[in-house]
């Protein structure tokens, strides 16, 4: 896939998450495989500029988590311009802009979903980034507003005329937030409204069937996965199997998902030191054990971890406690397998379907 001057492995995106898409994580996924293009979380452009150490955190990379776009929040178009120069200069391959974050301190300054309100001054601002920097720019946006404000279609156009390189669209307003459907109709309509640029649709992707409904139904380009991601990072990989061969991969075993959980407590510790990582995987931890089955002694150990040697205490405890749902093959007993992962938008009659994907807890009260 291209994304302007880009060339990427896949179609496949990273979303950004406030507070989990950090180089931890992103490593993570990358090494599992499957997705094209990783984003940072989202980067106020002021505090870029500012030099302050928590936004130069948050796009902190390493050679190993390649290619990465970071994406800038702000709503002055000198700052935003100003601040996408940095990015290049700090490695990354694209930069895109917040027009989607439906978040009260986002939107409030005339960054996130409030750009999709002023077509003209949108547009403006994106220009000057555009003729700034040599990387492509792109924009990540929502359908608009409210219902009544369905804007995604016109900004689109606007945008391929100020010059990015790609729209990114969640199938949501911003008056929804996260909840109810996609609409995938919606996502349609976006990638119907301009001629040459590539449309990402975004939402409610928690499996690989339903980013291939996603690609069946809208006609995008791409697929954009941000919770599903949190909840199994496997599904870049499983997705692009989907895609090239038409075959299902099975879900990963319990051994991989623990292997999976070490090595990201690993990572954490090893950019965020003991102290803080272990603290920050204290959330972390609980989203690997979705898929664990019969988990709640361990979610309520792996909570107060405080040193990787606690948490070792805690995982040999849990797998020990565990042992009491196996089978004599050493197999979950099937009363105890958690519901296969489908999601209920889907419909399929006979699938025990989680109903919804929780939006994770961060720094902002929702991403």
């Amino acid at each position: 896939m291209k994304i302007g001057s880009l060339t990427l492995k896949s179609n496949l995106f990273l979303s950004p998450l406030a507070g989990y898409t950090n180089l931890p994580f992103r490593l993570v996924v990358r090494e599992i495989g499957g997705v094209g293009l990783c984003t940072t979380d989202l980067v106020n452009a002021r505090s870029l500029l500012e030099k302050r150490a928590k936004a130069f955190k948050l796009i902190e990379t390493r050679s190993a988590d390649s290619p990465l776009a970071v994406q800038l929040f702000g709503s002055v178009p000198e700052e935003m311009r100003d601040a996408a120069l940095v990015a290049e200069a700090h490695g990354a391959v694209s930069v895109d802009i917040n027009m989607g974050c439906p978040v009260k301190k986002v939107v409030k300054i005339g960054g996130g979903s409030a750009m999709m309100t002023e077509l003209d001054k949108t547009a403006t601002l994106v220009r000057g980034m555009v003729n700034a920097v040599k990387i492509p720019v792109t924009a990540k946006m929502r359908l608009g507003w409210d219902d009544q404000n369905i804007t995604a279609p016109d900004l689109a156009r606007a945008l391929e005329d100020a010059g990015v390189a790609a729209i990114f669209v969640h199938g949501r307003t911003r008056e929804q937030g996260f909840g109810g459907m996609v609409n995938l109709a919606g996502i349609r309509r976006v990638v119907e409204a301009v001629k040459t640029i590539p449309v990402i649709g975004n939402g409610d992707i928690v499996t690989p069937q339903s980013a291939k409904k996603m690609f069946d139904e809208t006609g995008c380009a791409g697929v954009s996965i941000g919770r599903g991601a949190f909840y199994d990072p496997w599904i870049f990989k499983r997705t692009l199997h989907l895609l090239q061969t038409g075959e299902l991969l099975p879900e990963e075993s319990f051994s991989e998902r623990v292997r999976v959980l070490c090595r990201h407590l690993d990572l954490m510790i090893e950019v965020f030191g003991e102290e803080l990582g272990c603290r920050m995987f204290r959330k972390i931890a609980p989203w690997y054990a979705k898929r664990f089955g019969p988990c709640h002694e361990f979610n309520k150990a792996v909570v107060h971890v405080a040193t990787k040697a606690q948490f070792e205490v805690v995982l040999e405890n849990y797998l020990r406690w565990r042992q009491q749902f196996l089978d004599p093959s050493g197999e979950l007993n099937v009363r105890f397998q958690p519901a296969p992962m489908v999601a209920s938008f889907m419909r399929e009659p006979d699938a025990a379907a989680p109903t919804h994907i929780a939006v994770p807890k961060g720094p902002v009260e929702v991403w």
